[in-house]
């Protein structure tokens, strides 16, 4: 393998090494997206389940929940 030939080898590896880390930055990215989103949903849900809660609480102490 001559020169040109060995650089040109390191550089296609460079290059696969950098798609590499660019995919799992992406993976990672993507990852905490989706756990993010997870934590949304359930802060919402518990928000809505406490609403609910005082909803009913406030039924109760006027008697509306009869």
């Amino acid at each position: 393998m001559n020169n040109q030939q060995s650089a040109s080898y390191k550089a296609g590896q460079i290059e696969a090494r950098a798609e590499e880390k660019g995919s799992q930055m992406m993976d990672k990215a993507s990852n905490a997206a989706q756990s993010a989103k997870e934590s949304v949903q359930q802060a919402g849900q518990q928000m809505q389940e406490k609403a609910q809660q005082a909803t009913e609480s406030v039924k109760d102490a006027t008697g509306m929940n009869k």
